[in-house]
This record gives structure tokens, sequence and C-alpha cells, in this order.
């Protein structure tokens, strides 16, 4: 595996931003497994921003859909017909892949060999290439692919900011490279066997532990190249716009290496708790049809309300 897959891993990582949309498995403290508030549409969204900023995906799954939904991908995921939500990432499909050579045993002898050969020192290529990806990854998620407007919206804002934040960042500097492979490495060996059908006998749940733990090293390395996803988890703001029955929207605000992202997510309310519509709907064409025929929607609706905008901050 050349020098590329280090590339594709750290951007792959970057992307994890978007679902805002392992080194060893971090298991969720107990008031994070029971304590996400999912009862008022802005408090959602920073339940799963939380989860995001400690690395637990497990949580992150359990809390973005309805728990026969979440069953249901479960399933799905065994029989690997899905790696929701791994599915909403760039480059998730090579993601085995990637982490596989990086758990190689000569991975750091290997990798820094590709990188000395092909990127050492090309900075001037790098940023060209960089702006050229950001240019034309701007025009695929604003005319292209299955995206809501929403999602149209908020990721040709991430995508902008990681291409300006890749053509100002060291990513041909040899010393930086040479500390982060080891690092990149290490993690991906502790997470354990993350081949297509290692990740399926697993099962959803210790899988995303793993990636989710590896995400962590993996974040730490992109604030050394100056792509601090920890500080945009952060800082990030939700705040209520409109609700109207079982449908709100909630503005999200946060800042990506000094770009600022500011977008609307809608929302829908099944059984008193809220979920994001985008991510509802990509879950339940990952998990395909219920086996009963029965949908995961409340029996009886929930009584319609409105409540004035409320800012709430991601922890």
């Amino acid at each position: 595996m050349q020098m590329p897959t280090i590339l594709r891993s750290l951007l792959a990582a970057a992307a994890l931003a978007g679902l805002l949309a392992a080194c060893r498995p971090v298991p969720s403290a107990p008031e994070a497994r029971t304590g996400s508030d999912l009862g008022r549409p802005a408090l959602a969204v920073q339940a799963l921003t939380g989860h995001m900023r400690r690395g637990d995906f497990s949580a992150f799954a359990r809390d973005a859909v309805p728990p026969p939904l979440h069953a249901r991908l479960e399933a799905a995921w065994r029989a690997g017909r899905t790696r929701w939500p791994l599915d909403e990432l760039a480059f998730s499909d090579r993601l085995p892949e990637v982490m596989t050579a990086l758990a190689a045993p000569d991975a750091e002898t290997t990798l820094a060999a590709g990188f000395d050969r092909q990127f050492a020192n090309a900075t001037r290529e790098i940023r060209a290439a960089a702006a050229t990806l950001g240019l034309f990854g701007v025009q695929y998620v604003e005319h292209q692919g299955d995206f809501s407007e929403g999602e149209r919206d908020h990721y040709a804002q991430l995508v902008t900011a990681v291409a300006q934040w890749a053509a100002k960042a060291p990513l041909g500097e040899p010393a930086l490279a040479h500390a982060a492979i080891p690092r990149l490495a290490a993690a991906a060996r502790a997470a354990g066997p993350t081949s297509a059908e290692g990740i399926a006998a697993a099962g959803m749940d210790a899988s995303l532990q793993r990636v989710g733990a590896f995400s962590l090293e993996a974040r730490a390395v992109l604030a050394g190249y100056g792509l601090d996803l920890d500080a945009a988890l952060d800082g990030a703001q939700a705040s209520l716009q409109v609700q109207q029955g079982d449908r709100a929207t909630v503005r999200l605000r946060y800042t990506l290496a000094g770009s600022a992202i500011d977008t609307v997510l809608d929302m829908e309310r099944i059984d008193g708790r809220w979920y994001l519509s985008d991510y509802l709907r990509h879950a339940r064409e990952a998990a395909g049809a219920p086996v009963d025929g029965q949908p995961d929607v409340p029996a009886t609706p929930a009584p319609a309300a409105t409540a004035p905008p409320e800012p709430v901050a991601a922890p």
C-alpha cells in the first residue's frame, strides 16, 4: 500500500466533522449511555455532537435513530449490507483497507518510504491538488449525489473548509509525517481486525467503538497539522429555529479550521424523541424494509408544540 493511504486516512478523519451530516475500544461512560436528552431538538443535536467529541460512535448510532431502526441496522451490518453510520463519511468504503494497511507489521517503514518518495516537500503540488479537489468536491455536493438541500449546503461548506485547510497545511513536511505514521499505525493495530469480514462478525456496536477510538488518535494527529476537530466540536452551537408539531429546524454553527460553518438541520420527532431527518432517511435506506412491515414511527402523533429559539452549546 503506497503513501496515498496516509493522506486518505487523514482526510477521512477530517470528514468525521460531516457527521455534525480504533486504538482500543472505549466504552461509554454510564452517564453518556443513559443521560442523552433527545426530548428537545437542540439538545438532541447536542447529544450527537457530544458522542462525536468523545469518539463514541456506538452511542452516536444509538441516539441517531429510533430503537427499532437501530436493531434493523445491526442485523444489516452483520449481514454485510451496510456500514451505517460510517457510510456517511467520505472514503468509508476504503476504511478497512486504510486501517489494514496502517496495521501491517511493516507499516512504519513502508509508508514512511512511500511518503519520502512521493510527497516529501512537495508542498506546491499538494496545495494545488487540494484546491482542485475542493473545487470539484463543492460542485459534486451542490449538483450530484443523493443529498437533501440541507446536506448540500452543509457539505459544500465542509468541503470548502477542509480544502482551504489542506491548501495551507504542512502535508508535505517529512518530520510531521514520520511522527504521524507510527501513531496512526499503533492506533490501527490496537483497534483489532478491521477487515470487511471482521467488522461484520464483530457487529455494529463493537466495530463502531473500535473505529471511534481510532478516530481519537487520528484527530490528535490532524490537530498537529492545524485541523482541530475537537475545537470545532467543542465550539458547536445549536439553537432551535422553528418547531411545529413533530417537525423542527435547528441552526448549527461551528468553526472548522478558521472557517465559519452555519447550517440549518431538519428534525423530526418519533415516540417523543428528536432525530435528524437526513440521518433517518439514510439509515432507513441502509437498513432496508422492516421484516414485519411496520414503519418506525409512533402509533399516535405527539401533540403540536412551539418553542422560541434556545441556544445550546455542545459539550
